[in-house]
């Protein structure tokens, strides 16, 4: 670590507000995001679209296609012609690209499937010519071979049409795993990558449904509909055509009963589209309902929350129910439609069929084969009403996933990213502004330089943008007007690696994963010796209590016994954090959790560990602020003071008047 220190450097703090300045990178910048997402590159954050007017008039060319776009309108049933066409093929984009891989494969299953059901297809055929033809050869000649060769025909016929679907349906269950699989760690991957920003508006019970439910939908599709689809369209076409050439006039009663069937599917395919999309929003919802619940089962037990839970629970459940039963209507309609389209046309077949045998134009194994062929006709279409359900299902779930997937980080990488191995820690901020929305900002234009080396305490009221600056110099966001640098280096430029290593936030939120507590410590560096770790527990003062846990430093943390209190489960991130050996620490209100004695050993480590480092402190506890350099006092976006602590509390202003509450407060 460098002893090298900017503690002397004059200190700038300058305030103007003002909106982003035309031809700025930053206005540059909006421009060309705006147009990015509106072809599709890319979420813009909101905070990074600048003034209202600026996104309206970037955007309004494609305001149909930037309403569907990502996870925006997730929750909306009510779709344009142009907004489903729009959902329906960003869907079929993301099922190309799973396919893509596994090209080889679907065509040598197609190849499978359409020898298996051509073999299907053909017995009618054998058992007419067998009955017009070998059938009076044993009568009139009594030779037997015509009729043995249509057996044995039909038997190996038989068994080859079994042994191809019993390798059909191996073959099918290998891809759809295959594609379930990709797209599980697509999902998985993808939402690890968005931004800060998507996270803290997309919760995570939505997440959980589409990893979970709208999973299981695809899974439902791809395990037996796909199947259903695949065989039962095959198997359609192949009798159509077997028919047409068997008996042209019988062909043309089925074509007469196409004309029903297709208004009877197009109906069902209308109704069902959003009905199916409803059924996928309300379980979503009684999905989030439940993780949240789940999440903060102590303020729910605490404030006696469980019967007010329990009636929007309720709410949620019966209308996941009504739109389901709304489901299982439509297919009440629409199957019987299928069976009386199906005994219709079978019965006109046989009754026109039946008029030509009596004439003699017809014969009776002809007139078999027909009805045979009618009847098989419409035996698929009923499957394929089961498919529908798993594919109207799937649909509306894959919808969902690919809204997700096609959410860009808001905070992304840069495309030539700069290295910068040996970091010094020097934090500017130029002309930086910020705002989480367009009409609300929460950053003025300012600019704040941090010398290498200092510590940097932040004080001030809540919503005064405390954590927001820090987040901006952890780069959790991007400012929507001016440049925050590493070193002279912005942010936005900077390698992430390099980035990650050099900046470390440590926030009030301490979360332990799955492990023991050395593994937790060690993800600060992994790879470090247990050495190494136990060092950086003794510097923050959580050796003693590791020490005393059942297994000491191999203690499984989610285990009985294992269980840490508030207060030790940031002393373990402390730790982590303090294993990364960061250029720059950021603490965000890190100690509120602490007791007295656990803050004042932590007090102990930090003095040691944040010397020749820079650090920004936020806190409340002013005894937290006593080790830093410089105070910054913020009110409502602004830096209103700034000092070290002794000139501020010997003044008059804000700081001195909370440094004064906090001492009487200790009385």
């Amino acid at each position: 670590m460098s002893n090298e220190t900017d503690h002397d450097r004059p200190v700038t703090v300058d305030q103007e507000p003002g909106p982003t300045r035309p031809g700025t990178d930053a206005s540059r910048s909006l421009r060309s995001d705006v147009a990015a997402e509106a072809v599709g590159g890319g979420a813009v954050p909101i905070a990074q679209v600048g003034t209202g007017t600026q996104a309206a008039e970037a955007a309004a060319p494609v305001t149909a296609s930037i309403t569907v776009h990502g996870t925006r309108g997730e929750e909306r049933e009510d779709f344009t012609k142009a907004e489903s066409r729009r959902l329906r093929g960003r869907s079929l984009s993301l099922l190309r690209s799973l396919a893509a891989p596994l090209k080889a494969r679907l065509w040598g299953i197609a190849v499978v499937v359409v020898l298996s059901t051509g073999g299907q297809v053909a017995g009618p055929t054998l058992i007419a010519w067998g009955i017009d033809n070998a059938l009076p050869a044993v009568l009139d000649r009594d030779d037997w071979m015509p009729a043995f060769l249509v057996v044995g025909l039909y038997i190996t016929i038989a068994i080859v049409g079994a042994v191809l679907t019993a390798w059909y349906t191996v073959l099918a269950a290998r891809i759809s795993q295959a594609i379930l699989f990709d797209l599980r760690k697509r999902v998985f991957l993808h939402t690890q990558r968005l931004s800060l920003e998507f996270h803290e508006t997309y919760t995570s019970g939505r997440i959980i449904s589409r990893q979970t439910s709208d999973l299981d939908s695809i899974r439902e599709l791809l395990d037996s509909g796909l199947n259903q689809l695949i065989q039962g369209v095959l198997y359609m076409v192949f009798t159509a055509v077997a028919l047409v050439f068997l008996d042209p006039t019988s062909g043309l009663v089925l074509a007469i009963a196409l004309v029903p069937l297709w208004f009877l599917t197009r109906w069902f395919q209308q109704r069902s589209q959003q009905l199916f999309r409803s059924t996928r929003t309300t379980s979503a919802r009684v999905i989030v309902h439940f993780v949240e619940t789940m999440t903060g089962i102590r303020a729910v037990q605490a404030f006696r929350k469980e019967s007010r839970n329990e009636t929007e629970y309720g709410e949620q459940v019966e209308l996941n129910r009504q739109a389901n039963a709304r489901v299982f209507n439509l297919f009440g309609i629409f199957d019987p439609g299928l069976v009386l389209i199906g005994n219709a046309t079978l019965a006109a077949v046989v009754i026109v069929g039946g008029f030509r045998v009596v004439g003699g134009s017809l014969e009776i194994g002809a007139l078999l084969a027909v009805a045979l062929y009618a009847k098989r006709f419409f035996d698929p279409a009923q499957e394929l009403a089961m498919f529908y359900n798993s594919y109207q299902s799937a649909s509306a779930a894959m919808e969902k996933i690919s809204g997700v997937l096609e959410e860009r980080p808001s905070v992304p990488d840069p495309a030539k990213p700069t290295k910068l191995p040996d970091a010094r820690g020097r934090i500017d901020f130029d002309h930086v502004e910020f705002a989480y929305t367009a009409d609300r900002v929460v950053l003025p234009e300012f600019d704040l330089h941090i010398p290498s080396g200092q510590t940097i305490a932040l004080v001030g009221s809540t919503g005064a943008g405390k954590s927001t600056l820090a987040k901006l110099m952890a780069r959790f966001y991007d400012p929507t007007a001016g440049t925050v640098t590493l070193d002279g280096v912005d942010l936005r430029d900077l390698d992430p690696k390099d980035m990650r290593r050099a900046i470390v936030m440590v926030t009030q939120e301490a979360y332990l994963f799955s492990g023991s507590v050395a593994d937790n410590i060690e993800l600060g560096r992994p790879g470090a010796s247990r050495a190494d770790i136990e060092s950086a527990a003794k510097a923050v003062g959580a050796h003693e209590f590791i020490m005393a846990l059942p297994d000491g430093y191999d203690t499984d943390v989610n285990k009985r016994g294992g269980r840490v209190s508030a207060g030790q489960r940031q002393l373990l991130s402390f730790a982590r954090a303090f294993l990364a050996d960061p250029k720059v620490l950021i603490l965000d209100e890190a100690t509120a959790s602490l007791d007295i004695p656990s803050e004042r050993l932590v007090q102990e480590g930090l003095e040691t560990l944040l010397a020749d480092r820079t650090a920004v402190i936020i806190a409340h506890r002013l005894s937290t602020v006593a080790i830093a350099h410089r105070v910054l006092v913020m009110e409502y976006g602004r830096i209103v003071e700034d000092g070290t602590p002794a000139d501020l509390i010997a003044g008059t202003g804000r700081f001195a008047q909370l440094h004064a509450a906090w001492r009487d407060s200790l009385v």
